[in-house]
């Protein structure tokens, strides 16, 4: 019975750790790329913005080795690699392709999440506000890739793709994902849940400006969902 054990255990470790080392090596490289893509885009729309308006910033900073802030004019782009490898519930469209089908490995992925923030969020360290998540890159173990997203690339990359990402694929999500992210305004909130206010809390929003602020939400109201209710696929 140990001996059987022992075989299973060396044969996992064979499969699935060695595939998920690929995995999260796929996703590493890709996150690489990504990086020499955001500051190449950032260093070409920064001479574009400074001709037409010398306000107009655009900026990039690599915080680590997993995440990457690209800030363009009001907004704030923050890409976020997860250190770990995910597989899908069995209930996710993805295992009805044939892909996945003739080899479930290839629905284990690493993942690049995509959120929102306004700029100003981090200018102003207002750690109150709220940011939206609006991609998610899956890269898997023979580098092919798709994405959820609210952006039109939804469709184009819904499902694994045909070959391996490239730098082209991701300069062209890339842009994308700015494009929606500029499209993206601030609602004014409803009057109702900022009409009342005390002196005390006027003046603890002066001087640390606790009043959360999210593209969609202007001022989130405490009747109001949680983050998860305003970013549902």
């Amino acid at each position: 019975m140990a001996d059987n054990q022992r075989e299973k255990i060396i044969q996992m470790l064979r499969e699935k750790s060695v595939m998920k080392q690929d995995v999260y090596n796929n996703a590493h490289n890709t996150f690489d790329v990504l990086k020499e893509v955001v500051k190449d885009i950032a260093e070409d729309l920064r001479k574009e913005a400074q001709q037409i308006d010398k306000r107009i910033s655009v900026e990039y900073r690599f915080t680590s080795d997993h995440e990457i802030e690209l800030k363009v004019a009001g907004d704030m782009l923050v890409f976020y690699m997860h250190s770990n490898v995910f597989e899908f519930d069995k209930a996710h469209p993805m295992f009805k392709t044939g892909y996945v089908k003739q080899n479930e490995l290839n629905s284990y992925c690493g993942i690049i999440y995509v959120y929102n923030f306004l700029a100003d969020s981090f200018k102003y360290n207002r750690l109150q506000d709220l940011g939206y998540l609006i991609s998610r890159i899956f890269i898997n173990r023979e580098n092919r890739f798709f994405l959820e997203t609210k952006s039109p690339l939804g469709y184009k990359y819904s499902n694994f793709s045909d070959e391996a990402i490239s730098n082209t694929a991701i300069q062209e999500i890339v842009y994308d994902l700015i494009t929606y992210a500029i499209s993206f305004d601030l609602y004014t909130p409803p009057s109702e849940t900022v009409r009342e206010i005390s002196l005390n809390e006027i003046i603890e929003r002066v001087q640390s400006d606790k009043l959360k602020t999210g593209k969609r939400l202007g001022f989130k109201s405490q009747a109001g969902g949680n983050i998860g209710d305003e970013i549902a696929w």
